[in-house]
Formats: structure tokens, C-alpha cells, sequence
């Protein structure tokens, strides 16, 4: 009996190279790696940051590539004038002592309002100002809302304060409260007054169109509001977290 004779095998389509997809997961295998790196980095500079000064942020270097120099010198809080302190909470983060780095309530408020300004706490800015860079994009927003909490975990809420009064950019290439006090006052930060410290507040958060030391009519009305602010969180305790 003849062998009836065996049928082809179906041929396969034939699966690309592996070779051909080992760049791709290369890249993906050392962006991962590298992402993650950068969190574990910033992650290891909160924890530095809450006793070491930083010496520098990214803001900075960019005014002093621009401008060639920038002033800018550190202060301990305690050779900072209480008032100016509650000053900038007053005008920037009012409830600065009630949240854990969001204000919910102020956030919700925006919304309503379809603005974002106003809702950023004192923080959020200082991640940003620090960890971060400045812009309106996703990426910054989303890095700044995981990385808030965790400064909230790790800093007290005094040494937030403490490095937002010496990081926050108070006029064109003028840095910190040290810097601001000497260009705008010739004086120390621990000599402002307590209108002095309102008007350097109140050119927060536009601080290179406004000057504290020639305020316009506007921001003097701007100013005597952060007074009454910074008046009426000390009375009522809201500045406690960070006078203690």
C-alpha cells in the first residue's frame, strides 16, 4: 500500500528579529532607571535640605546667566524679623499652619473661580523653588504635588518658612529677604517694620514689575491688606507652627 504522501506544514509568519527590539527596551530599561535615580536624588536632598542650606536653585542660575550676577545671601530664621515671616504667610499661604501642604479649600476656590493663583501654598512653592523649575507644564505640576508632601513629612514647618524667606525671588535678580531687606531698605531682616515687611510680601508673586521701595498706589492698598493679614494670624494662632 503506497504512503500517502505527507502535506506541507503550514508555514508560520516569522516573528521579527529580537535584535531589531532590543533598542527600544534599551531606552525604555535606562529611562526607568534614570527617572528613578532623579526621585531617589531629590528624595536624598529634602532629607539634606532640612538641616543643610541650599546653596543655589535652578531659578537663580538662570537670573545669573542672564544678568551675570545675582544678590543673594542666606539668613537664619531667627535673625528675621517675626513680622516679616507672618507677612509672607499672610500674603502667600494664610492657613500655612492648618494643611499638610495643600490647601483643599483654597484649591476648590480657584477652581470655581477657573484661575490657578492663589491656590499655591507656601509648600508647594518652595518644592518648586527648590527641587523644581518654574513654568506652567504637567510634568512640574505633577513632580511638585508627589514631592509636597514628603517636605511636609521631613521639614518643619518653621524651616519651610525659614527657606522660602531665603529663596524666593523678590525683585529682578534680588533673592531671599537678606538681599531684599539691603537693595530695597538698607537695612537687616531683622530690623524690618512691619510695613517694610508687608510691602517686600506684597511684590509677591510678580516681584520683577513691582518695587516695595516705590510702591504704586495699588500695591500700597496691597500692602496695608498683608499688615492686617500678618496682624490678625498672629492674634488668632495661625502662626504658631512657625514661631515656636
Amino acid at each position: 500500500m503506497a504512503r500517502r504522501k505527507a502535506e506541507p506544514e503550514e508555514q508560520k509568519p516569522r516573528r521579527r528579529p529580537r535584535a531589531d527590539r532590543r533598542p527600544v527596551r534599551w531606552l525604555l530599561r535606562w529611562t526607568r532607571r534614570a527617572v528613578v535615580f532623579c526621585l531617589v536624588m531629590i528624595a536624598t536632598l529634602i532629607l539634606i535640605y532640612s538641616k543643610v542650606n541650599p546653596p543655589t536653585t535652578l531659578t537663580m542660575l538662570e537670573e545669573r546667566r542672564q544678568r551675570g550676577s545675582v544678590q543673594h545671601f542666606w539668613v537664619s530664621m531667627d535673625d528675621i524679623a517675626p513680622v516679616m515671616a507672618r507677612s509672607v504667610v499672610a500674603a502667600e499661604d494664610a492657613n500655612f499652619c492648618r494643611h499638610w501642604g495643600f490647601d483643599v479649600k483654597a484649591i476648590k476656590m480657584a477652581m470655581a473661580d477657573g484661575a490657578v493663583r492663589g491656590a499655591s501654598t507656601l509648600s508647594q512653592q518652595v518644592t518648586k523653588n527648590v527641587f523644581l523649575w518654574q513654568g506652567r507644564s504637567w510634568i512640574r505640576k505633577v513632580l511638585e504635588a508627589g514631592l509636597t508632601p514628603l517636605v511636609e513629612l521631613v521639614w518643619s514647618k518653621r524651616r519651610i518658612v525659614e527657606v522660602y524667606l531665603n529663596v524666593a525671588e523678590m525683585g529682578p535678580g534680588i533673592f531671599g529677604v537678606g538681599a531684599a531687606a539691603k537693595a530695597y531698605f538698607n537695612t537687616t531682616p531683622d530690623r524690618l517694620t512691619a510695613r517694610q515687611a508687608a510691602q517686600l510680601a506684597a511684590v509677591l508673586p510678580d516681584p520683577k514689575r513691582r518695587d516695595p521701595a516705590n510702591p504704586t498706589q495699588w500695591l500700597k492698598k496691597r500692602a496695608a491688606r498683608i499688615a492686617d493679614g500678618a496682624a490678625t494670624i498672629a492674634a488668632d494662632g495661625r502662626a504658631a507652627c512657625f514661631e515656636d
